[in-house]
């Protein structure tokens, strides 16, 4: 994952869910991409 991508998937989990940049930060590039995957789905159910 580039650089730009793993920081528009942080500021979306930032702003979406709640999380801090700092904890995300602390995560793989996977458990990121896990994360917004999930929170992009349920924002499109919504």
């Amino acid at each position: 994952m580039s650089r730009q991508e793993r920081e528009n998937m942080i500021q979306f989990l930032t702003k979406m869910e709640g999380m801090t940049e700092g904890k995300l930060m602390m995560l793989t590039d996977e458990d990121v991409e896990h994360l917004y995957t999930r929170a992009y789905t349920m924002s499109e159910r919504v």
